[in-house]
């Protein structure tokens, strides 16, 4: 199938260490949204998040991942984690406190928005249409980075209830676990794009397609349920410093 991907064609293994992407157009907003990070961060915490985001992007948009995206559907998958759950959150918490977005909005409409945009991208008909251009492309990956720094900002805001902070993770790995076991236990490939890119891999597509779901299935779900462990373990070592306290 002839698809006009921005990372470009289906490398072949032997090809794939020498598919690195050196666009200048792409180098340059990294480099730039690298140092604005750098500019407004205010603690070393925030510097490091800084660095990590932009080495996520490297590796994303630059290694050979991304042309490896273009053979398997299962790297493209573990492409779109990484910016959605690693990524993004890393450039929230490379932001001083103050702009770690507000509460003025119900929690659940980020929500909504990232879950829609996960499950329509990778959908078999919407998929198709990303691959079918740069400008296609682009509009799935910046979407799907929008939607989730939009998210992360929400679960991170500073007067955000620990409650709904929970909820926004807890709800977020539900519906990536959801449509990860929708993928492992489909009986068909479903995206055409690959039916022809997945062998030299070593892989026929319908497995391509399950690797995929087991990686938005269990592995995706790390980093949710990692933040809801340490807003957890805060709360409780916040409760038992105020119990000391009045004990006192």
């Amino acid at each position: 199938m002839d698809l006009d991907i921005y990372c470009g064609p289906a490398p072949q293994p032997a090809d794939l260490w020498s598919q690195w992407n050196f666009d200048p157009v792409l180098l340059s907003i990294l480099a730039a949204s690298f140092f604005l990070l750098l500019t407004i961060s205010e603690q070393t915490r925030q510097r490091q998040a800084a660095i990590g985001a932009v080495v996520i992007a490297l590796i994303a948009f630059v290694s050979p991942l991304c042309a490896l995206a273009s053979a398997l559907f299962s790297a493209r998958v573990l492409h779109h984690l990484l910016l959605v759950a690693v990524l993004s959150p890393l450039v929230v918490l490379a932001l001083p406190s103050r702009m770690r977005g507000s509460i003025a909005m119900p929690a659940q409409l980020s929500f909504l928005a990232h879950t829609g945009l996960m499950w329509l991208w990778h959908a078999p008909g919407p998929y198709l249409f990303a691959l079918g251009s740069p400008m296609a492309y682009w509009l799935m990956e910046l979407s799907l980075i929008g939607s989730a720094l939009w998210l992360w900002q929400d679960i991170l805001a500073p007067r955000r209830s620990v409650g709904a902070a929970l909820a926004l993770l807890l709800g977020t790995t539900l519906q990536m676990g959801m449509l990860g076991a929708l993928l492992t236990f489909a009986r068909a490939p479903l995206f055409v794009a690959h039916l022809e890119t997945t062998q030299p891999y070593g892989l026929q597509p319908l497995a391509d397609q399950q690797l995929s779901g087991i990686l938005m299935w269990v592995p995706a779900a790390l980093p949710y349920l990692l933040v809801a462990l340490v807003v957890l373990v805060r709360v409780f070592k916040a409760q038992d410093a105020e119990r000391k306290s009045v004990s006192r």
